[in-house]
């Protein structure tokens, strides 16, 4: 298991959804708890709002997937199963630009 890998997760609260691993290298390899990004798990139907980030087939998914980046889910690595692809590069950096933007961080 890599960051920017998609796995298939079983959340409590939304059933199996694509996770994409956004914790760090060092974390992947020694914690049992990793943090994820969940991805909708019906196609896209519509454009990405604000919060989101729109991943496809070049990520190794099915289709159009509608990804959150205002909430991380801290998982246990053992509830990913499936591995799905692995983020592209560009919608890497649209991933981290999301993110900073969705949680307002700010640089001192």
């Amino acid at each position: 298991m890599k960051q920017w890998e998609i796995w298939t997760c079983d959340f409590a609260d939304a059933g199996p959804h694509p996770a994409v691993v956004v914790s760090h290298p060092d974390r992947v390899a020694r914690a049992p708890l990793v943090n994820v990004l969940i991805g909708s798990s019906q196609r896209a139907s519509r454009p990405a709002r604000e919060n989101e980030v729109l991943l496809n087939s070049a990520d190794g998914l099915d289709g159009e997937t509608l990804v959150k980046c205002d909430l991380m889910y801290l998982v246990e690595k053992e509830r990913l199963y499936r591995r799905r692809g692995s983020v592209a590069v560009e919608r890497r950096r649209a991933l981290v630009q999301r993110i900073h933007a969705c949680f307002g961080f700010t640089v001192l």
